[in-house]
């Protein structure tokens, strides 16, 4: 499948909106990937894909997590980080994506996780900062990414466990841990 035929294939998954999206993503993470030193093309790919399952039906989702022997722990927990290993498995079974990198990208790009690569860090970067995102620290994220993304990331990760606290929802411990290793690698160590 090449890019053209991928790109209409995703975006006949989702709604307007949501491509919308997407093809911020895209952008941002070839953005990204330019300016920090890793490949504008696999980081493009992996956005491109990163959404592909986000509005599947839950029951759709739920049934290939347990079918295909996904982390069965995200069944205990929010709806939304369900897209983001379902995709990654569609990526590979669907759109003949064999990178892991690429693969680890999408399937990381809602939690984060210990040891991202620099691939995994501008997937889950542009998710967080693309143009069309409008929360509040949204700009702090992007004015800290024009130097650092593991600055940015821990600011997004801030704000999402904060907001999760807000809201009184479990917090994914991939995310916390996500966390805890950007601050030892902002702070060196």
């Amino acid at each position: 499948m090449n890019r053209e035929e991928m790109i209409e294939s995703v975006k006949a998954e989702m709604p307007e909106r949501r491509w919308l999206h997407v093809q911020g993503v895209m952008a941002t993470s070839v953005e990204l990937a330019n300016r920090f030193g890793a490949d504008p093309v696999r980081a493009e790919l992996a956005a491109i894909l990163h959404d592909v399952t986000k509005y599947w039906p839950t029951a759709r989702m739920e049934q290939i997590i347990r079918e295909e022997q996904l982390p069965q722990e995200l069944l205990d927990y929010d709806k939304e980080l369900w897209h983001a290993h379902v995709g990654a498995f569609i990526a590979e079974r669907d759109y003949g994506v064999t990178d892991p990198e690429i693969l680890d990208a999408i399937r990381y790009h809602t939690s984060g996780r210990v040891g991202m690569t620099l691939l995994e860090k501008i997937v889950c970067l542009a998710d967080y900062m693309e143009p069309s995102r409008d929360f509040p620290g949204v700009n702090k994220i992007r004015s800290e990414a024009e130097h650092s993304v593991e600055k940015a990331l821990l600011t997004g990760f801030d704000g999402t466990i904060t907001f999760l606290i807000e809201k009184g929802k479990r917090i994914f411990p991939l995310t916390v841990l996500a966390r805890n290793d950007m601050v030892r690698q902002v702070n060196g160590g």
